[in-house]
């Protein structure tokens, strides 16, 4: 019962992120909440997608629902955030629309800051402004966001066309040499020793990030790299508007669905002859791997959904070529080392040697899972006469004899699991944690509008602010959250958080409010049952609200810098720490209630038994990670002529330590989002790996985990469990989440690891 990158969660979806505005026609706090007047220095007429003629669109009152604030205590109506929310009711035509106007506006603003002469260029007149210029491009991509959450097609295909227009754009503002010698000139005029450090790495991203994109070449190789990294762009979001819209389905007859838990399948299509419908979503899929006694059927159910997204293969493999262009345009050996530059490990070699030692430590101890697996496979054969290979562990059979293994041997069997674990009761008391354990305090916005019916918009304030009366005078808020958390057709098919506007520091000195969003597919009610979860997909859920509250918490100067923007091997760290409570006696109660006897938590043996089976079977679950890694890696450092699905297959089976049928390949690589996004896989892995090992244990000799030590008596958990464990304050909410922009991800990581070791939920 674990979370693996490469399966049940995505990474939230990069935006660029907004900066501090100081020179723009318009503060983003002015073009969402237009009670705010600031000055302005130029003439054009900006216009932000949540106003209409730079008006709100529901210039009434904000008003909060206190029935629906997770402290459950009743708060004054006069609280008001001094930042309205977003509202989302744009039509196709003003996606567009917005899109471009944003993207002109910048492109003024650039012409602007190239004009500048090189004695009057300094962090006022080129810095401050190039900052100012991720807000205007920033506010598209906002809009962007439809593509993944609208029933809409019409929307969801212009958001798609937004965002391809912004990545164009993007490389047109990376390539503009007048505007490089604008920033080169400033950096010679600034003294650094006047700047925060915050300062000083916003020049150094600003440097970065246009070498990076070619401004190094001669004019006809920039102007052919940007070819090629527009194609590249364009195929990418082709790659995953495929994967969102996906509506792949199997129909399979009662017999051979037998095993898969009847509250599942009444939840299945149905047709006139009694066949039953299983989508790729998820919560349909997944129990059929997982509970289908018949071999064939588990197969057919894997190969479909390795193939959903067959559309995909041609894509990726004129990605994987273009990107070996575009590497040797900028001088780089190959793709995986251009990306790898701005990462923690820095280099190829660093991660295909890490890489290769988890792979030699863990392959003991999977093999010995494996034949562990093979055992019940076996019998089962010789008992029921399955008709199956018994000497092979099929890539279909992992996860049925997986779970097997669990009942089996720990007597844990996660449909019982599931009945403690109703979604509207986890969702609540997991917020209900998070608003503990970091001082905050929810209220959800009525009348919000939203890209569909089941999404909710909440208001989000520092508790203390709340109670001690602050919020009345607009101190202590943090930001929106929307959550939209019900499976759907055409919605994006995992779980994920998008940070869809920053918050930084505004000229003034107070702040603009961030805005985030999550999204999932938790699980869908049936006529017998609610909606019950695993608990794998309640350690999900606590995982992507961790990086929520990274998104909301977050305290920096620049937007850019804001919330998840750290290095991106280092995104997982405070959502790693923050899950391990889902491992937890104190949390494990907290979460649970049964869904037809609500009085009922689970039992403390049941509870044991879910936290023993953590790191069942971690040996065969890890090596498939490593796989995931390492195909990245491979076919991102190759210069061979590459079948990407045939090496998909091969690899899998023997790094896996699994099986498949050699006649049958299916294109797993085509619905392999991570592999088209903007960072190397296998350094995130690497990254992922770290943060379990700084957030739980070390991995020994043998391969195995070896336990944390128990944090000192004192701060969090105390010994004696009385007083020393409280929540965190605004001010150690600080110390964590809101980390300085200028610090390293490396120092950030051992503060984070401190910190989180010691406290201990059960006080909150």
């Amino acid at each position: 019962m674990r979370l693996g990158l490469g399966t049940g969660h995505q990474l939230i979806r990069q935006h660029k992120l907004i900066s501090r505005l100081t020179t723009t026609t318009t503060t983003l706090s002015l073009i969402i909440n237009p009670t705010t007047t600031t000055t302005t220095t130029t003439t054009t007429n900006y216009q932000h997608p949540f106003l209409i003629n730079n008006h709100p669109i529901c210039p009434i009152p904000l008003r909060l629902n206190n029935n629906r604030s997770f402290s459950m205590a009743a708060q004054s109506t006069t609280i008001q955030p001094p930042q309205p929310p977003p509202q989302w009711d744009h039509t196709p035509e003003q996606i567009i629309t917005l899109t471009k106007q944003a993207i002109q506006d910048s492109r003024d603003l650039l012409d602007t800051i190239a004009a500048t002469k090189p004695d009057q260029a300094n962090f006022q007149t080129v810095i401050l402004p190039l900052a100012d210029n991720d807000l205007l491009t920033t506010v598209a991509e906002i809009l962007t966001f439809y593509q993944y959450v609208s029933p809409e097609e019409a929307l969801r295909t212009a958001a798609v066309e937004a965002d391809k227009i912004i990545q164009e754009y993007d490389l047109e503002v990376c390539s503009r040499m007048d505007v490089y010698e604008a920033l080169l000139a400033a950096q010679k005029n600034i003294n650094p020793d006047t700047l925060d450090d915050e300062s000083k790495r916003l020049i150094d991203k600003l440097l970065i990030e246009r070498t990076r994109n070619g401004l190094h070449l001669d004019q006809d190789s920039r102007q052919k790299f940007n070819q090629l990294k527009n194609r590249i762009n364009n195929l990418a979001i082709d790659f995953q508007k495929n994967l969102n819209e996906e509506q792949g389905k199997i129909w399979f007859t009662p017999e051979e669905l037998k095993g898969v838990p009847e509250d599942i399948l009444s939840g299945f299509e149905k047709d006139d002859q009694g066949r039953l419908a299983m989508t790729f979503k998820t919560p349909d899929y997944t129990p059929v791997i997982q509970y289908a006694i018949v071999p064939e059927t588990r197969k057919r159910a894997s190969l479909g959904y390795d193939s959903r997204a067959a559309i995909n293969v041609p894509i990726l493999e004129e990605i994987i070529s273009l990107r070996r262009e575009a590497a040797t345009a900028l001088g780089k050996p190959n793709w995986a080392a251009h990306a790898l530059e701005i990462k923690m490990a820095k280099k190829t070699e660093t991660v295909f040697s890490f890489l290769k030692d988890l792979r030699q430590k863990i392959t003991p101890v999977a093999l010995k899972e494996r034949q562990e697996l093979l055992k019940i496979k076996q019998e089962e054969v010789q008992n029921l006469g399955l008709d199956t290979d018994p000497t092979k562990l099929y890539v279909w059979d992992y996860r049925y004899y997986d779970r097997l293994y669990t009942e089996r041997n720990l007597d844990l069997k996660a449909e019982l699991v599931k009945e403690y674990f109703p979604v509207s009761v986890v969702v609540e008391v997991i917020l209900e944690t998070y608003q503990a354990l970091l001082s905050v305090k929810f209220f959800q916005v009525k009348d919000a509008k939203l890209w569909h019916p089941n999404a909710t918009q909440w208001a989000v304030w520092d508790s203390e602010a709340v109670a001690d009366g602050r919020a009345e005078k607009g101190e202590g808020f943090l930001g929106y959250l929307h959550l939209d958390l019900e499976p759907r057709p055409n919605k994006y098919g995992h779980a994920a958080v998008w940070g869809l506007v920053p918050g930084y520091e505004k000229k003034d000195g107070t702040r603009h409010y961030p805005v985030a969003a999550m999204v999932a597919n938790l699980a869908k009610g049936t006529a017998q049952k609610p909606a019950l979860l695993t608990h794998d997909s309640v350690v999900t859920f606590f995982h992507e609200m961790g990086h929520v509250f990274h998104q909301l918490c977050s305290k920096t100067k620049y937007g850019r810098f804001h919330g998840t923007s750290v290095a991106r091997d280092f995104v997982e760290a405070p959502s790693q720490m923050l899950e391990n409570w889902c491992w937890t006696e104190s949390q494990l109660v907290k979460m649970s209630q049964h869904y037809l006897r609500k009085d009922e938590k689970l039992p403390k043996e049941l509870v044991q038994k879910i936290i023993a089976s953590r790191d069942v079977n971690s040996g065969l679950f890890n090596l498939r990670q490593i796989f995931f890694g390492m195909y990245d890696m491979y076919v991102h450092t190759s210069t061979d002529t590459l079948d990407l699905t045939r090496h998909w297959c091969e690899s899998r089976d023997e790094i896996s330590l699994v099986d498949s049928d050699p006649a049958m390949l299916s294109p797993g690589q085509s619905s392999f989002g991570h592999i088209v996004g903007v960072l190397i896989f296998a350094s995130l892995l690497g990254g992922h790996v770290r943060e379990c090992v700084l957030g739980r244990s070390d991995v020994g000799q043998d391969g195995g985990p070896v336990p944390r030590r128990d944090p000192p008596a004192g701060r969090g958990q105390g010994r004696d469990g009385q007083s020393d464990q409280v929540p965190w304050k605004a001010a150690e909410r600080a110390g964590v989440l809101e980390t300085s922009a200028s610090e390293s991800s490396l120092s950030t990581t051992t503060t984070v690891r401190i910190r989180y070791a010691y406290i201990d939920l059960s006080s909150v």
